[in-house]
């Protein structure tokens, strides 16, 4: 940055606060500021990977050093700008999603993904908040991320204090439990930092107990080869036999952690229009998503993280759920009869990963 802009940055009076100000102006819910050292974290993540745990992920490999030092990234940053953002629809509530889940007919899309892609939102809004900071302090360097870099953010944010991490390995915040998004700005600007928060987990173990693939190995270790959010969205393969039954009716990712978390009672509800529902994804049942073609799903979820999975993917994870359905002695008889010929007839029309899907739905053994 330039010795103007360093100047500038150093003597702003309560910068931070003006941050902060700034950041709920543009939708953030909360600001603060780390520095970009990870200490023992990037080595827990390196164990992390030689245990295997990241699955298919092979861009956790590829991009490993980067993640271990954000000024790979942006060469000369010192800090760390990191915004949360509630996506919380007020339309959502927990009991009903409870409710959802024990409905074999129904089809429950995490809450995170029924409205727009976070993505775009978050980072057009970073882009944004930059230009009004260099508006006070002048040119510095930076880059914005948003779940789309190698970029170690819960950790982050941790440091910046913006909650600690859950025995689940998310960030939790005590005004506003777990659901938000996170947002981060690396700068080459020395801002006042933040101080860490405090773990308020205690001996809850909530979210271990709850975990339908039991994916939460121990507190704070994650297998992300057993957790549903990483078999229905991030494997590009098959889902293993011996998880299906557990996935129940969950179509894309999981909220079982989050829903049992006591500090959840605490969840903020968004005021954004970008996350509210879209398409009834929160209320569609199995047949009816199951009804869409492949042109009907990309412009339906046009917009929507859910897209980037891709319709054979989607279709894989309606046939299991479809195929737990029809195991369930909840199934009402006509749903039933319905629901297998849905699935015979898209049987012809099917990818391979598709029909090994469906033929397994059909099978009661």
């Amino acid at each position: 940055m330039t010795s103007q802009a360093f100047t500038q940055a150093v003597n702003v009076p309560n910068l931070r606060d003006w941050l902060r100000e700034q950041a709920r102006i543009f939708g953030f819910d909360d600001l603060r500021i780390a520095d970009t050292q990870l200490g023992f974290a990037s080595e827990r993540f390196q164990e992390w990977l030689a245990e295997g745990r990241h699955g298919q992920m092979e861009y956790m490999w590829r991009h490993a050093d980067l993640r271990a030092d954000p000024q790979l990234l942006v060469p000369g940053a010192v800090r760390v700008i990191c915004v949360t953002m509630n996506y919380l629809s007020p339309t959502i509530n927990f009991e009903h999603e409870w409710r959802r889940m024990e409905d074999p007919s129904q089809a429950v899309v995490s809450m995170y993904a029924r409205g727009r892609d976070y993505h775009k939102i978050l980072r057009n809004r970073l882009q944004d908040f930059v230009q009004v900071i260099e508006e006070r302090i002048g040119t510095f360097g930076y880059r914005v991320f948003t779940d789309s870099a190698p970029l170690m953010e819960v950790e982050l944010a941790r440091k910046a204090g913006l909650g600690w991490r859950g025995k689940h390995t998310l960030l939790l915040n005590r005004e506003s439990g777990s659901t938000f998004f996170l947002g981060e700005i690396l700068v080459d600007v020395p801002l006042p930092l933040d101080q860490e928060e405090d773990s308020h987990c205690g001996t809850c173990r909530s979210c271990i107990d709850v975990c339908p693939t039991r994916a939460i190995t121990a507190p704070y270790q994650l297998d992300a080869r057993r957790c549903i959010s990483y078999l229905t969205i991030e494997n590009p393969d098959a889902i293993p036999v011996e998880f299906r039954r557990a996935i129940g009716n969950r179509v894309y990712g999981c909220d079982d952690c989050q829903l049992i978390c006591p500090w959840n009672k605490f969840a903020k509800r968004t005021q954004l229009s970008d996350f509210a529902e879209r398409h009834g994804l929160g209320g569609a049942s199995l047949l009816q998503l199951w009804s869409w073609t492949a042109v009907e799903f990309a412009r339906r979820h046009e917009g929507s993280a859910i897209r980037r999975i891709g319709y054979p993917r989607w279709r894989r994870n309606l046939a299991v759920a479809m195929g737990n359905a029809l195991r369930s002695e909840e199934l009402p008889v006509a749903e039933r009869v319905l629901m297998r010929a849905a699935l015979r007839s898209a049987l012809t029309d099917a990818d391979a990963l598709v029909v090994e899907h469906i033929e397994w739905a059909l099978d009661p053994s």
